[in-house]
């Protein structure tokens, strides 16, 4: 599929030369003109139904010489905290919710609010209130396929990244897309605010993981060392780490200060697809496309753990807020809740009429949030 993507990326950026040159030949006020007629970057909101699209505004750059502070290792707060595992014997459809006209690529969950966001095929991201799939906002502005989206941790932006090559900073309060980063040069798969809001992860079709400076509005180190596309990037709760999935079958993880890559964990067979940190951030989940989930130990540096959840491949993984379980997004239609500790499985549910591409833990534990190719996402409480 991403050999797919690839050619039709190619395809894309030689008609957009062909184009560039065409407009070349024009006079200046035509390609003004043909500028403004190529339309701008909205959001909408609505309640029950899309309203009409807020004002567009024109982001400034800043002049000013600020920047993010790099982050640092933290004691995080719930290393000694026992949070009881998910229900999951108990999990069934609650509500099933289509505001898509094509598969649903990712969702993501609001840190304080019963709001999620969810990012599709059609080129658009929508933010839904909770448990009732009320239409708050909508996104438009991508010239491509949305693949991902993560709400900052104050809950007033939303970042977004596309199969345009760009990352896009989208502020609620203006409406607007305030930051476009284009340094990309293919498509993006993942993004990831670090704690502090500061700093936010991109992870690319181009090889690379990027780590964007939103004070200072810049490209602050791109992560380079797969060999492949780097499928998804996560922050490790409360330090200065984070970790990359990669087609190259490896996971990595990389010292956010000096960019540098400090450990490898080799064991797949296969395209890594997906990754999650437990909330201690002593463990790493990652899963390929042979179907095959291994777990991590950060501090041995060490395999722990592999399970097979095949025969389809999982796209994505998520783990609840107790660390011991972890739900598997399968090609089949079907999510797999496993044991973290000994592999076994909890749950086993059909959850959507296609593949399932994303999945979320609700942070309280009450609830599962899916996304899939069959253009809804799902509540299972």
């Amino acid at each position: 599929m991403k050999e797919k993507m690839l050619t039709r990326l190619e395809r894309d950026r030689l008609s957009a030369r062909v184009k560039a040159l065409e407009e070349a030949a024009a006079t200046a006020a035509a390609a003004k003109d043909a500028e403004k007629a190529s339309g701008g970057e909205d959001m909408s909101a609505a309640a029950g139904a899309t309203a009409p699209p807020l004002k567009k505004t024109t982001q400034k750059k800043k002049t000013t010489g600020a920047a993010a502070a790099l982050p640092t290792d933290m004691e995080n707060p719930f290393w000694n905290v026992r949070f009881e595992p998910a229900d999951v014997k108990n999990l069934g459809l609650t509500k099933t919710f289509k505001g898509h006209s094509l598969a649903v690529s990712a969702v993501a969950l609001h840190p304080t609010k019963p709001v999620c966001a969810t990012a599709s095929d059609d080129r658009t991201w929508k933010m839904w209130a909770l448990p009732d799939g009320e239409l708050v906002m909508a996104g438009e502005g991508h010239r491509d396929w949305v693949s991902t989206v993560a709400f900052h941790p104050k809950g007033l932006h939303l970042a977004s990244g596309s199969g345009d090559a760009t990352v896009k900073l989208w502020d609620f309060q203006s409406g607007t897309c305030a930051l476009t980063f284009k340094e990309h040069t293919h498509a993006v798969w993942s993004v990831a605010f670090h704690l502090h809001g500061d700093l936010l992860l991109s992870a690319s079709l181009d090889h690379s993981a990027r780590m964007w400076d939103i004070v200072s509005q810049r490209c602050r180190t791109t992560f380079r060392g797969h060999v492949d596309s780097v499928n998804e990037v996560v922050w490790q709760p409360y330090a200065a780490a984070l970790a990359t999935a990669s087609s190259d079958k490896t996971v990595s993880v990389w010292d956010a200060r000096t960019g540098l890559c400090a450990q490898t964990y080799y064991g797949h067979y296969n395209s890594c697809n997906g990754l999650a940190f437990n909330l201690r951030g002593d463990t790493i989940a990652s899963c390929d496309a042979d179907g095959v989930v291994k777990v991590w130990d950060v501090r041995m540096v060490a395999e722990r753990l592999s399970i097979d959840v095949g025969p389809h491949p999982v796209s994505a993984l998520a783990i609840d807020r107790s660390g011991e379980l972890v739900a598997c997004a399968s090609d089949d239609g079907r999510v797999r809740v496993h044991s973290l500790t000994d592999g076994s499985e909890q749950a086993n549910m059909l959850a959507h009429d296609d593949a399932v591409q994303s999945l979320a833990w609700d942070p309280n534990g009450k609830f599962l949030l899916t996304g899939g190719s069959d253009k809804s996402f799902r509540l299972f409480g």
